[in-house]
């Protein structure tokens, strides 16, 4: 290769990498007014992640301790980025903290926001030791809290109301609402019917949803009928494996969302499962 032509692969490369640099830029900066959340694919647990209209994103939950969120992940952000804002972890339980271990060993996170609930388990201590390592902000989860997304995107934090150290995991699961516009998503982690009535009985301007995951797997000890009632979504999502051994969704909870007239989608037979809104409209992608 002469001088002049390796100085023109020089250039050619200088230049295929801004063009990269600009457009991975772009890509963060505008995604052209959409808010997208995908209920990801990680077999028996949960894991949703979202980019909002700025560029922005939050990772909640990472499932079971498979590596299956790395992966899933990858399906859905840019080969290139390394980096999540926000992770948040709704409750100590290994099929929701189990693959952030995995999250923050391999990715940058800015914040970390947690419940204050406690676990036992050597999957919590090694989620612990990961969060300290990753050195993100951390933030412990509190009712009227609200996580800023930009461009009009927002989470509200519903539950905990208190601290909560000492309760059942799935009572202290974080019960979160991600508003985007006129549309709104309703994330509850585990959450019981006992919670999910309290939130009811603590005000209901907070819980009319577009989409509903359904607590706890599709639990019948979650998704009761007067939060139903209230949140009245346009659909309802299963996280969960196939053939777990706990049996979800309960056909109580099956019957439950057919008696309201409320679809519903699995993960487990359509894998990852993704929506859009302009902030007007939800739509599956």
């Amino acid at each position: 290769m002469t001088k002049s032509q390796r100085l023109t692969l020089s250039v050619l490369i200088i230049a295929s990498l801004i063009v990269g640099v600009i457009g991975f830029a772009a890509f963060r900066e505008d995604r052209h007014g959409v808010l997208t959340v995908s209920f990801l694919d990680i077999g028996q647990g949960d894991a949703i992640f979202i980019s909002a209209p700025s560029g922005r994103q939050l990772l909640i939950d990472g499932g079971p301790p498979s590596g299956a969120v790395l992966r899933r992940l990858g399906d859905a952000m840019p080969w290139w980025d390394r980096s999540i804002d926000v992770v948040i972890s709704t409750h100590p339980d290994a099929d929701h903290v189990g693959g952030l271990i995995d999250v923050l060993a391999r990715l940058t996170v800015g914040t970390i926001i947690r419940s204050s609930v406690e676990g036992d388990t050597k999957t919590f201590a090694a989620f612990n030791k990961a969060e300290a390592d990753e050195g993100a902000h951390l933030v412990t989860a509190m009712r009227g809290q609200v996580v800023d997304l930009g461009a009009g995107t927002y989470l509200e934090i519903l539950a905990p109301d208190r601290a909560v150290p000492g309760v059942d995991t799935n009572d202290g699961s974080i019960v979160a609402r991600l508003v985007y516009g006129e549309t709104s998503f309703m994330l509850t982690g585990d959450a019981p019917q006992s919670i999910e009535n309290y939130l009811v009985a603590l005000g209901t301007s907070t819980l009319k949803s577009d989409v509903l995951k359904a607590g706890h797997h599709g639990s019948k000890t979650s998704s009761s009928a007067l939060f139903l009632g209230f949140v009245d979504p346009a659909y309802g999502m299963y996280s969960r494996g196939c053939d777990n051994k706990y049996g979800h969704p309960n056909q109580e909870t099956v019957d439950m969302f057919a008696r309201f007239g409320i679809p519903t989608l699995d993960t487990c037979t359509e894998g990852t499962i993704t929506f859009v809104s302009d902030g007007q409209t939800v739509v599956r992608k």
